[in-house]
């Protein structure tokens, strides 16, 4: 079992009291439906394609663009690619970014089962083979921090760096969350409690009120979210990320001996989780960076992109450039 310290607890207190409502990621296997039709435009995005790429047992959706190392990008619940929409033409001034939508996310099909996090990473991982790289940095959200971390353990000559935002794991710190926003129990009950209870008219109220806790509400795409998960199916698959957290949490402590020796940016934000994102990921790396966003809640590419921006430049750009703040300090390379 995962023994909490009393230091970890108190971090842990501090922090979630500022928190109304932080927003992680659920499902289970629903009926698979085709990808929407992009909802980008022509214009949003210049210099960025679209595509899909199959794997095993689905096909990712996903948004390219830039030139240089490649950077996959994970994004949380619930929410898209599209999360990462105003930080991705910075990144891409250095680095081929890839934003992948999430096996039964956004764009990308519906896998009839497999939403632990380590057959989740193994799909991304197959993705980004096919699309012509085989070593790869990842910035991550949420429940796609979760996805990383297996990758980056798994895998670990495959990741050359690692950005974790937002969520501290399942298995080391992430339960201390349960008691405190009641979307993570709900989210993780068996079906069809959620599904009965959130129709297809209750998703912008549901989703709204999650959102409501950042610090910047106006400047999340909330929109983007709501259609993202209008459809039932989607919901559903979005629940089945929460059902397997109990499962996630065994397997990342069996595995934590597997210690991550590349560098971890672990950053949490001045109104949401502070440096529990750091101390949590201190207990299965070697060389952990702990980073707070300063005027921001849980949703930091979007309520303080100029932040994530400038820190990601330094975090995975070349060694020995100095931080223009103090805030920075901790993203140097």
């Amino acid at each position: 079992m995962f023994r909490k310290t009393s230091a970890f607890r108190r971090a842990s207190r501090s922090v979630y009291a500022a928190l109304a409502a932080v927003v992680l990621l659920a499902g289970s296997a629903a009926s698979a439906e085709p990808p929407v039709a992009d909802r980008s435009g022509s214009g949003d995005l210049p210099g960025f394609s679209h595509g899909t790429v199959a794997v095993e047992g689905t096909t990712l959706y996903y948004v390219r663009g830039g030139s240089g190392p490649p950077l996959v990008l994970l994004h949380g619940w619930p929410q898209t690619w599209r999360s990462w929409a105003k930080v991705m033409p910075s990144l891409a001034q250095n680095h081929t970014v890839i934003a992948f939508d999430l096996p039964g996310l956004g764009d990308s099909k519906i896998p009839a089962g497999g939403y632990d996090k380590v057959t989740t990473a193994k799909r991304i991982r197959e993705g980004v083979h096919k699309l012509g790289f085989s070593q790869v940095s990842l910035l991550a959200h949420d429940v796609g921090s979760l996805v990383a971390y297996p990758y980056a353990r798994d895998y670990p000559t495959e990741v050359v760096r690692m950005a974790a935002l937002s969520t501290p794991l399942s298995g080391f710190g992430l339960e201390e969350l349960y008691g405190v926003s009641f979307h993570l129990g709900l989210n993780q009950t068996a079906a069809p409690v959620p599904e009965r209870l959130i129709d297809n008219d209750d998703v912008s109220t549901y989703l709204g009120f999650l959102f409501s806790s950042a610090r910047h509400p106006d400047r999340i795409d909330q929109a983007a979210s709501f259609a993202a998960y209008a459809s039932p199916a989607r919901r559903t698959a979005g629940y089945g990320y929460y059902r397997a957290f109990a499962g996630d949490a065994a397997d990342n402590r069996a595995n934590a001996h597997k210690r991550l020796r590349m560098p971890v940016l672990a950053m949490g934000a001045e109104f949401s989780f502070g440096v529990v994102v750091a101390n949590s990921f201190r207990q299965v790396g070697d060389d952990v960076r702990g980073v707070v966003a300063p005027d921001s809640g849980h949703w930091i590419a979007e309520e303080n992109t100029a932040f994530l921006s400038a820190c990601a430049k330094l975090f995975f750009g070349p060694q020995g450039v100095p931080a223009s703040s103090p805030e920075l300090a901790n993203c140097v390379a």
